[in-house]
């Protein structure tokens, strides 16, 4: 299916994680954070078991985590993703074979419904996600700065016709 060996992230992979999503943060049109945080406030902020990494000839190029996006019961099948690709590997399908297998991983989960924040301007991420069956359920305007600018934000989902019906 690629050129990418698609595994579980672990604790010893975050050197690599750390430089891709700051790499993400540097363009600006990835995320609001403005500095990656340390290895134990992002191991709070996501999920255990749906935490993956794309490697090439060795090297990891891409990952992908989960979100809760609330710690009510209601919405334990509800996660938020977050997909970063290193810049000299974005184009190649890394992104996809993430998106897809986390997809999977997320459903054997119990996960129903995944969603995403994208910023507009970020037409690949956009793309990406619609590739891998995501929707557009709205528009966020101006929900958050960003360097002292608003920034609209594109919201995305994607249900699973598997889980939760």
């Amino acid at each position: 299916m690629s050129d990418f060996d698609i595994g579980a992230m672990q604790r010893g992979d975050w050197p690599a994680i750390r430089s891709i999503y700051s790499e993400g943060i540097a363009t600006g049109n990835a995320t609001f954070e403005t500095e990656v945080p340390d290895w134990p406030e992002w191991n709070k902020r996501h999920l255990q078991e749906c935490r993956l990494v794309a490697r090439a000839n060795q090297q990891i190029v891409g990952w992908i985590a989960l979100s809760p996006v609330s710690s009510r019961r209601v919405y334990a099948g509800v996660a938020e993703v977050s997909v970063y690709v290193a810049a000299g590997a974005q184009g190649r399908g890394a992104g996809k074979v993430l998106l897809q297998s986390l997809i999977e991983r997320s459903e054997n989960c119990g996960i129903w419904t995944l969603q995403a924040g994208i910023f507009p301007e970020n037409v690949p991420s956009v793309s990406l996600h619609k590739s891998c069956g995501f929707r557009e359920v709205g528009l966020r305007q101006k929900i958050g700065q960003r360097d002292g600018t608003w920034r609209d934000v594109l919201l995305l989902e994607r249900r699973s016709p598997h889980v939760g019906l």
